[in-house]
């Protein structure tokens, strides 16, 4: 398990991950204090309570809390994603397993049809890890309306899509790939 629901015991140890200068930028859902930090998550456990979002921890092989994973922007079967991953656990496969499962949970137990994400063009850790993923598309033409809007500010994002049908179609093909690779290794 990699993921689990929110919990305000968790958030000491996920502030002090937050607040590193590589991560801080890229948090959606920033808190200048511990005390706003639990304050903030709080409102995120009603939210989802709501169906307003959906918020997970990212937790390590030992249970420690390491980042999170949310779904913001809920409507139409369809949301926002937003991941962040403290400093010391960037690099080491969290990200694209906890990215995994919260997208199993979203389209097959939670009735998500569509994840988009939206990337600061500034962030290429992001762009590349986003990239490297075969079930995303770059969505900046064929969402043209939702691309301009997510752009009315000052920063430039680029605007890609997960859809449940070419998550579907990867993880089918996935065990296939995976039993080539190991044949023409053998």
């Amino acid at each position: 398990m990699i993921l689990k629901k929110r919990e305000l015991q968790d958030c000491q140890a996920l502030y002090e991950l937050m607040v590193h200068p590589e991560v801080f930028p890229f948090v959606r859902q920033k808190a200048y204090s511990y005390e706003e930090f639990l304050f903030v998550t709080k409102q995120t456990i009603e939210a989802e309570e709501r169906g307003e979002v959906i918020s997970r921890t990212i937790i390590d092989e030992w249970g420690n809390p390491i980042g999170t994973i949310n779904l913001y922007d809920i409507q139409d079967a369809a949301g926002f994603l937003g991941t962040w991953l403290g400093k010391p656990y960037h690099g080491q496969g969290y990200n694209q397993r906890a990215k995994q499962a919260f997208f199993n949970e979203l389209f097959y137990e939670l009735s998500i049809q569509t994840v988009f994400m939206r990337i600061r063009k500034v962030n290429v850790r992001s762009t590349k890890a986003a990239e490297k993923l075969p079930y995303v598309t770059l969505a900046n033409e064929t969402r043209k309306a939702l691309f301009e809007q997510i752009n009315q500010g000052e920063d430039i994002y680029n605007l890609y899509e997960i859809s449940k049908d070419n998550y579907t179609l990867y993880t089918l093909r996935c065990p296939l790939l995976l039993e080539e690779q190991q044949r023409k290794e053998a």
